[in-house]
């Protein structure tokens, strides 16, 4: 069989990347004229470029002064004696007198048959060699032979006797052979006459490597005629593996596709390269025997987690699954070091003479082979996902084993994938509903929902069912079907009363807690049922928390105590019990909810070890949902801290995700906390567009939402100079806050927002009233923020040095509170009255107070006007900081010192417990902060701090003038 040699290399007119290997073969030839015989041997993997290499070196210079014979061994000649000398010297010598024994060598057929006498293989040796040498009398002699893993033995004999009697004579010998044909033929006749040959010392063995990038490069650069973008000709690289063959091909298709070599060509490679290698594997095991491609479909099915099994699976020897997958290497079907195929396209080309019968009995043999040997149930499981029917008796506990290990290691999406083969089998199992709807209610709430209504028939135990209807009430939550939750859970527990009685097991006390506690969360979240639910839990005793069932109810408990307003005392000492308990959920709403009240008593750090507690738990678990709304609460509670880089981060990063979820259009947290930040950064537009963007479905029947949108969207009308547009927020927000009879000071203190706009618009009078309101709350709570945001409503309402002294209070008791921001804005709006007042120089020093604090929190908007006011009153701000650290957080300032090392991202986000895009977002405020453009910058600005003073203008004038 001929070869089609023109797919070789896809430019014969060059030799990238062979320049060594031509040289050296350049000076065996030249050596070769002055009498030093010599042989080389070209080897590599399929497609290499043996025979290019080979073809460019006998056109070349070299052998211009020598008698060149160049012969090639088909494929299945190896069986025909002396066919590879017939290739090599049968042309040249037609019309010759010959000699008997060159005459008995060179007659096809004559030494077929029976394996021939030795003095006929010796006569016809010697005929042989009296012909080379009178050619080699009159001048230089090269013979090629191409391909000499498909010669014959004979012929290879004779090539060695040739050159153990050429000795001192201008002969070399230059053969080409596949290594990984070398790999499977060992141990053969002609295998063994081979290495004979190629044991002396004269001869040279080239090995062909894979092209280098640089390389890839070149060759595309020679191949398309527009110069190859780096990103193409690194792509080009990695799909290929460096095969020169496969490149070819690969640049062939994508200029018949009319691709070039840009930046929007590089996308398309992977694509075109799939079926490059697609058609690369079909060839290339129609060429080798029947046991590679039984290899080759073991690897497939197997993966590279199965690869200890492969023979097992194929039915061949050790030895030959390594002979195999050498082949398969070689040939670039497998990744380099690996064990499995190097693309799904290949797999798909491997696998495809199987039709489905027989690929459906490969992967259960699979199945059972991995079984046998013990491997994880999630290894064999994988085999059992895409047979058609999960027919035999053991198939279903496997999957059921899968699925609880899948859950356990926190991938819920592939733990919903073998639960819903279960599901096939059995769809009247309550077991598996309910373990499907637990797997899917971090992702697709709303079908684990139905699942759930599945599985809450009256037929079913109460005890079961009502367990069921604790995670019923939990997943109506997340997809916000809170009404029908709240009346299934009042079924149940009435239900469950009846049937336990008046003294109940403790088993089944906690499993009634279960439901009671699910049931006040749920209430708790809707502006319909939150007063109910809080004369509700004003009911009950309150739990000890000794068990997960009382920390969830004691979670809850904490909420609906902290609303009354009263002293925070009993609300923090539920929160902090709860949130420190050993015996705590992780996946229930009890860490949030410890988290809120403790943020409402300014308890920062433990509200902050609460969240981070529960994110760490939704990064280990993939619990991306509640990951997600940890995320949003903890943007809230830093940007009350006056954090506002950071709290951008995490609403930036919650939203992001959000974005690319199912389930995010239906939680509205992230946009509303993200914000509220950007309307304290001076970026009210984008607040607003936020805002607008959410879904009112979502958002104006619950507790948590509708009234966090009212304030966000007051102040972001406010900041774009509406007003009254504001102040109409504002006031909704009160009134349907007292419509749902939360009266609470810290949450959402729209009194005081609402005071300050009044005075604004020159109507101080009727801001009393929200300021007064705002004042009874606060001193029922009692905590520094609220008592100096009471303080700052009364100022603004109040004329005169009553007004003055009451915004010195405000200063004062927001100054020991942890809210950053508000203390700023008090410092402003008291410097604001005293140069009113025509006090110029006590307004300077609270007004340059003012916009050093908001420029330290990141309130830029804030910052901004205080600057005005102060350069209003006569004064100049000094220099905010000679150094570029002091305009970092402290998380800004680990990530930048991570990045400055050379820590690549996803090693920062591991070290520190965030998201790559938390990096990511990190080092774009550090970058914006210092006025550098990338990470090559960092290192010389956190060494060097002094010289940032100098620098930054410069450095901003010179980006101006290229803007």
């Amino acid at each position: 069989m001929v070869r089609d040699r023109s797919v070789t290399s896809f430019s014969n007119s060059t030799l990238v990347g062979r320049t060594d290997d031509m040289d050296t073969l350049n000076r065996l030839a030249h050596a070769a004229r002055w009498g030093h015989t010599a042989s080389a041997v070209v080897t590599g993997p399929t497609g290499m470029g043996k025979s290019t290499l080979l073809r460019a070196f006998l056109d070349g210079g070299a052998c211009r002064h020598a008698t060149v014979l160049h012969g090639l061994c088909e494929e299945g000649s190896s069986g025909d004696p002396l066919s590879g000398v017939r290739g090599l010297l049968g042309p040249t010598v037609q019309g010759a007198s010959l000699e008997g024994g060159a005459l008995l060598a060179l007659t096809p057929g004559a030494l077929a048959g029976e394996p021939p006498h030795a003095r006929a293989v010796q006569r016809a040796f010697h005929g042989l060699y009296r012909l080379a040498a009178n050619e080699l009398s009159r001048r230089p002699l090269v013979l090629a032979l191409d391909d000499v893993h498909h010669c014959d033995e004979l012929s290879l004999r004779w090539l060695d006797f040739l050159l153990r009697r050429a000795d001192g004579l201008p002969l070399l010998i230059v053969l080409t052979q596949q290594t990984e044909a070398a790999a499977h033929a060992r141990g053969a006749p002609a295998h063994r006459a081979l290495a004979d040959l190629t044991a002396g010392r004269r001869t040279t063995t080239l090995r062909l490597r894979p092209l280098a990038e640089k390389d890839v490069a070149e060759a595309v650069r020679q191949f398309l005629p527009a110069p190859a973008t780096p990103a193409f000709a690194i792509r080009a690289w990695s799909v290929t593996g460096g095969n020169p063959r496969l490149l070819g091909r690969l640049l062939r298709a994508l200029r018949a596709e009319g691709a070039g070599s840009g930046v929007g060509d590089a996308d398309r490679i992977a694509e075109t390269g799939g079926r490059v290698l697609a058609a690369w594997a079909r060839e290339l095991l129609d060429r080798r025997p029947s046991w590679v491609g039984e290899v080759a479909r073991a690897v497939a099915v197997l993966g590279e987690r199965g690869a200890d099994h492969v023979g097992s699976l194929a039915a061949v020897p050790a030895d030959v699954v390594e002979d195999a997958l050498t082949v398969l290497r070689e040939a670039g079907l497998l990744t380099s070091g690996g064990g499995h195929l190097a693309d799904g396209a290949v797999r798909a080309a491997v696998l495809a003479p199987l039709d489905g019968r027989a690929l459906s009995g490969l992967r259960t043999r699979a199945a059972l082979i991995l079984s046998d040997a013990g491997r994880p149930a999630e290894e064999v499981a994988d085999h059992l996902l895409p047979l058609p029917s999960i027919s035999e008796p053991w198939m279903p506990g496997v999957l059921l084993e899968a699925a609880v290990l899948a859950e356990a290691r926190g991938a819920p999406e592939t733990a919903a994938r073998y639960l819903y083969r279960l599901l096939e089998v059995d769809p009247d199992s309550v077991e598996v509903r309910v373990r499907l709807a637990g797997a899917l209610a971090e992702t697709d709430p709303a079908e684990a929902i139905g699942l759930l209504r599945g599985a809450l028939e009256p037929s079913v135990d109460i005890r079961t069912r009502a367990r069921i209807a604790a995670q019923f009430g939990t997943t109506c939550l997340a997809a916000r079907e809170n009404s029908a939750a709240l009346g299934m859970l009042e079924g149940v527990l009435d239900a469950l009363d009846a049937e336990l009685g008046p003294d109940p097991l403790p088993a089944d006390r906690e499993l009634r807690t279960l439901v009671e506690s699910v049931l006040m969360i749920v209430g708790s979240h809707s502006r319909s049922t939150i007063a109910a639910t809080r004369k509700r839990a004003a009911a009950v005793t309150v739990p000890a928390g000794d068990t997960p069932a009382q920390c969830q109810k004691l979670a809850a408990t904490a909420v609906l105590t902290a609303l009354d307003g009263q002293a925070p005392e009993p609300a923090v000492e539920y929160a902090l019990r709860a949130a420190r308990s050993h015996q705590l959920p992780l996946k229930s709403l009890s860490l949030i909810n410890s988290a809120f009240v403790l943020d409402l008593a300014d308890r920062t750090e433990d509200a902050m070890a609460a969240l981070d507690r529960l994110l760490r738990h939704g990064r280990e678990n993939s619990a991306l949902r509640t990951y997600t709304l940890a995320l949003s609460i903890r943007a809230l509670h830093l940007h009350g801290l006056g954090a506002l880089p950071e709290a951008l981060a995490d609403a930036g990063t919650a939203v992001q995700i959000c974005g690319a979820e199912r389930w995010g259009e239906m939680m509205v947290l992230p946009r509303l906390a993200l914000a509220g930040v950007l309307v304290d950064r001076g970026e009210p537009a984008r607040a607003e567009e936020l805002l607008t963007g959410t879904a009112p479905a979502w958002r104006d029947q619950y507790v948590w939402t509708y009234h966090r949108y009212l304030m966000a969207h007051g102040r972001s009308r406010h900041a774009l100079g509406d007003a009254e547009g504001a102040l109409a927020l504002f006031r909704e927000c009160g009134r349907s806050l007292e419509e749902a009879e939360v009266r609470h000071a810290a949450y959402l203190p729209w009194w005081a927002e609402a005071a300050c706009v009044l005075a604004e618009l020159g109507r101080a009078e009727e801001a009393q009233e929200p300021a007064a309101h705002g004042t009874r709350l606060a001193r029922r709570w009692g905590t520094p923020r609220v008592l100096g945001l009471a303080a700052l409503a009364r100022g603004v309402a109040t004329p005169g040095e009553r007004g003055v002294e009451l915004l010195g209070e405000a200063v004062r008791e927001l100054s020991a509170s942890p809210a950053r921001v508000e203390h700023a804005r008090a410092e402003l709006v008291l410097g604001q009255a005293l140069l009113a007042s025509g006090e110029l120089r006590a307004a300077r020093e609270h007004l340059r107070a003012a916009a050093d604090l908001a420029q330290r929190c990141g309130a830029l908007a804030l910052s901004q006007k205080a600057r005005g006011a102060l350069l209003a009153a006569g004064g100049r701000m000094r220099k905010m900081t000679a150094s570029p650290l002091d305009l970092l957080t402290s998380m800004e300032r680990k990530v930048a010192g991570l990045a400055a090392g050379g820590a690549k991202n996803r090693s920062i986000a591991q070290s520190l417990y965030v998201t790559v895009r938390t990096v990511e977002t990190h080092l774009t405020s550090v970058y914006r902060k210092l006025d550098i453009s990338d990470r090559a910058q960092l290192a010389p600005v956190l060494r060097s701090p002094g010289v940032y003073a100098e620098r930054v203008p410069q450095e901003a004038s010179r980006r101006r003038g290229q803007r």
